[in-house]
């Protein structure tokens, strides 16, 4: 076996790859894009010109998406830890919240990011006021769901976790939740504790001044 993922340790998308690696003990080479590594940079977007991360290569057979990467590995590495179950209705539960995460709380996070850092010809300040409505609904929507539940989908840690994680955590940098929504507050703070995903934190902590709307001094 002959893994390599490229991408970033600050990168949301890299880190919920990451999760899915460490959950499994999956062995594998991580190569950073950076300024100090050219030649990854080359190399990825040789491979991958729409310059996303992360880009998973197995041999020479390449995977993109982060959802699909990790759909990938249950399939062409297992291990202990299965992050889609087997069963069909469920795995659509799973599916359905990493979507969830992905496409209304992540990328409203990089909306504000984009804002930030003038991808988007908006003000900061205007930017981040819009993202916070969209993270509000979230954050309830979310409040109600999570009732009863250790994890997204119940008891068991899944996909769908994975893109809680990172996704929580830099939604939480860019508008608070709230005192107003404990039970999402303490699935974040599951999150953090988890294994896998605390170890993705402290290798993305020293990048930590890159974010633009400011990290807070805390996580």
């Amino acid at each position: 076996m002959s893994l390599a993922l490229y991408g970033h340790p600050f990168s949301s998308y890299t880190q919920k790859a990451l999760i899915a690696l460490y959950e499994n003990a999956t062995p594998f080479e991580f190569r950073c894009i950076g300024p100090d590594t050219p030649e990854h940079a080359a190399e990825w977007l040789r491979r991958w010109p729409l310059a996303k991360f992360p880009l998973l290569l197995d041999g020479e057979r390449q995977i993109v998406e982060t959802s699909i990467v990790i759909e990938y590995l249950q399939v062409a590495h297992p291990g202990p830890v299965r992050l889609i179950p087997a069963d069909a209705l469920a795995a659509l539960e799973v599916r359905f919240l990493d979507r969830f995460f992905d496409l209304h709380v992540m990328s409203a996070v990089q909306f504000a990011v984009d804002c930030a850092l003038g991808r988007i010809p908006a003000p900061p300040e205007q930017g981040r006021a819009l993202v916070a409505d969209r993270l509000q609904g979230a954050y309830a929507w979310l409040e109600g769901h999570l009732a009863g539940k250790t994890w997204a989908a119940g008891d068991t840690f899944s996909l769908a976790d994975c893109a809680a994680a990172p996704a929580l955590f830099y939604a939480d940098w860019t508008h608070r939740i709230g005192e107003d929504f404990p039970m999402l507050r303490a699935y974040r703070a599951r999150l953090l504790a988890r294994p896998s995903f605390a170890r993705a934190m402290e290798e993305a902590r020293p990048y930590r001044p890159l974010f633009p709307l400011g990290a807070p001094d805390r996580d």
